[in-house]
């Protein structure tokens, strides 16, 4: 069956949420969550054995280039499918997730382009495949095996323990950091370099909102004794994983080390609330180097396309595009 929820919690914040489900890979997937970043947007695949859930796929439906679109919502890294744990021989296994995938990919509403990343713990894409989808392969950097940050911090990479040394003479961190201030860094991060902004800030306030409700978010900010700003960094977490969702730094103001000061708190503080901490990585060459030198394990996980000719054609005329806008501001 196909369902489309709309959540909308009668009863006050306790520490079993009515909007919180258990068949969820990562916070991503909660139905607030999704609420919060797609509102109306929303819906999922859920396959039902007797009275409990053995699949889900929420993904959001939107319109791009006039075609009915699948698409990965801002702030959210990851999303389906979700696979109940099954026991038995591996070879059974993967016949179970095979049927179980598969029906997932046919509860989907008709799309003519559909693009979604998927959370690490599918490793399994072939009935994607099989069904005419292709794959990429990204990657993240995940802290694992929090209760011990001795054994966390020996392997970082020196310049890492220099930075986070030289920031603590020169800055303090502010756990109760506001959120203005960081929109303020970002917005103008990017236009130093002339770039539009990717995301949302209504859709953050939304989330954030969300997630304070919760308790599931922290925004951290390196202040120097003057009260000035040099970085800030956004997590969230559920009681699993917590993720980097966002930072930003004041380039002419930065003291040294004071972005990785903050990455330093955030795993400090998910050693308290959760279990693994996650870079969200980046593809990005020197943005990967940075984030490797927290010790980190590189974990992939999939990212799966599908495209109608109608998409096809709408994507290399944006190609195009994009190509020829490149080449004028270079000549500019």
């Amino acid at each position: 069956m196909v369902e489309h929820p709309t959540v909308t919690p009668e009863v006050p914040m306790t520490a079993e949420r009515p909007d919180s489900i258990p068949w969820v890979n990562s916070i991503f997937e909660q139905p607030w969550w999704l609420d919060s970043v797609a509102p109306g947007a929303w819906g999922e695949a859920v396959v039902r054995r007797g009275d409990g859930v053995v699949a889900r796929l929420p993904y959001v439906l939107r319109r791009r280039f006039g075609l009915p679109t699948i698409v990965q919502p801002q702030f959210t890294q990851t999303l389906g499918p979700w696979l109940a744990p099954t026991e038995g021989k591996y070879a059974r296994r993967l016949e179970t997730e095979k049927n179980l995938l598969g029906q997932l990919i046919e509860m989907l509403p008709r799309f003519d382009l559909l693009r979604q990343c998927f959370a690490p713990s599918l490793t399994n894409w072939l009935p994607f495949h099989w069904a005419g989808f292709q794959a990429t392969v990204a990657y993240t950097y995940r802290i694992e095996h929090l209760s011990d940050l001795d054994r966390v911090q020996h392997e970082f990479q020196d310049h890492v323990r220099r930075g986070i040394r030289k920031a603590q003479r020169s800055v303090e961190v502010d756990h109760d950091f506001p959120l203005d201030e960081l929109l303020r860094l970002d917005t103008e991060t990017y236009a130093r370099q002339g770039l539009k902004l990717p995301h949302s800030y209504a859709v953050l306030q939304r989330l954030d909102a969300a997630c304070a409700e919760r308790g599931a978010r922290r925004v951290l900010g390196a202040v120097d004794a003057d009260g000035r700003t040099h970085a800030a960094l956004y997590v969230v977490w559920d009681d699993r994983t917590m993720y980097a969702l966002m930072s930003a730094r004041d380039r002419e103001r930065q003291a040294v080390g004071a972005n990785t000061l903050l990455y330093w708190e955030a795993i400090r503080l998910a050693s308290q609330v959760s279990r693994v901490f996650d870079f969200e990585g980046s593809m990005v060459q020197p943005i990967e180097h940075y984030f490797r030198g927290f010790g980190g394990t590189q974990t992939p996980y999939f990212c799966v396309t599908k495209a109608g000719l109608m998409a096809q054609s709408a994507l290399a005329v944006r190609a195009a595009r994009m190509t020829l806008g490149r080449l004028t501001r270079r000549r500019g």
